[in-house]
């Protein structure tokens, strides 16, 4: 079985395994159920289709399989957006296997999107891409993220900083985000999700084996198959330099950059998280040097 063909099987077994009849609206019958969740059979019954069809998916095979039954398989399993999203990826990477790919996020950030992030001097903004690299960021964002730019996981001084490498490769990583599990639930579930739409991307297949190898909990955790999208939302820091921070996120996807996502971080106006930012802009001011913002970081190699 290809790497493909097995994520897509641990893909759907997994989302079966957590409807239960129950969820499902189907009536439970006497005896031992020997699986925690919905059968092959009844989750056919729900997609409206036949058994010797799911049960050729969940092995694995999306190759020919129509827009309509994908939906219908995904309201069956109840799928969330992001994951229905999912299974369409692995879909379509199934159809093109030997065909067109998806290209490769673009590896650096063009001027005028860093004079948009500088133009923002009250939040604090970032753009990455979907192995979560930190491509660019504004003066604040760099502050915000100061640990993450100063750490040693990164490759080289000039390498991009990556979320995920700081997160389970770095000790000081739990005591930056004060919401650990959550946190790093989210790291693996957008790198799960970027998997199912660039699979080719051998620097996210580097990525993914490196942390899988070095952390048990990252291995763990990816091997759940959980996927998720990070629009907008509340996030906690305990920044070294003023301490615990609230901040709200809207994370925009860049039509003209497929690939990169900009990230801009603000507070309630009024409230303590906005003295803390000002005080944070105020360090970054006096403490961290301009060309340290201008300095090009390493281009990553072509994805194949």
């Amino acid at each position: 079985m290809s790497r493909r063909s097995q994520e897509a099987r641990d893909f759907l077994v997994s989302r079966r395994a957590k409807i239960t009849p129950e969820q499902a609206g189907l009536r439970r019958y006497g005896g031992l159920r020997r699986v925690p969740g919905l059968r092959r059979e009844e989750v056919a019954i729900l997609a409206g289709v036949s058994v010797d069809h799911y049960t050729r998916l969940e092995k694995g095979n999306l190759s020919g399989v129509s827009d309509g039954v994908l939906d219908a398989v995904a309201g069956a399993l109840q799928l969330t957006e992001a994951e229905r999203v999912y299974l369409f990826d692995l879909a379509r990477a199934a159809n093109a296997a030997g065909g067109r790919r998806e290209p490769p996020p673009a590896a650096t950030v063009h001027a005028s999107l860093h004079r948009v992030l500088d133009a923002m001097t009250g939040a604090a903004a970032f753009v990455r891409n979907g192995r979560l690299d930190i491509l660019a960021a504004n003066l604040l964002g760099r502050a915000l993220y100061s640990p993450v730019f100063d750490s040693p996981t990164r490759p080289t001084p000039t390498a991009p900083p990556n979320i995920a490498r700081f997160h389970f490769l770095d000790p000081n990583g739990p005591d930056f985000f004060p919401d650990l599990d959550a946190s790093e639930s989210t790291a693996v579930q957008l790198l799960r999700a970027e998997a199912g739409r660039r699979p080719h991307d051998r620097q996210l297949t580097d990525l993914v084996g490196e942390l899988c190898t070095r952390s048990d909990n990252f291995a763990r955790r990816w091997a759940d198959h959980d996927v998720r999208s990070h629009r907008t939302g509340l996030k906690r820091f305990r920044h070294p330099v003023v301490g615990e921070l609230a901040v709200s996120f809207d994370a925009m996807d860049l039509p003209a950059d497929p690939g990169l996502t900009m990230t801009v971080y603000t507070t309630e106006p009024g409230s303590p998280d906005e003295e803390r930012m000002r005080l944070l802009a105020t360090w970054a001011a006096t403490e961290l040097a301009p060309a340290a913002l201008s300095a090009p970081v390493e281009d990553p190699a072509p994805s194949t």
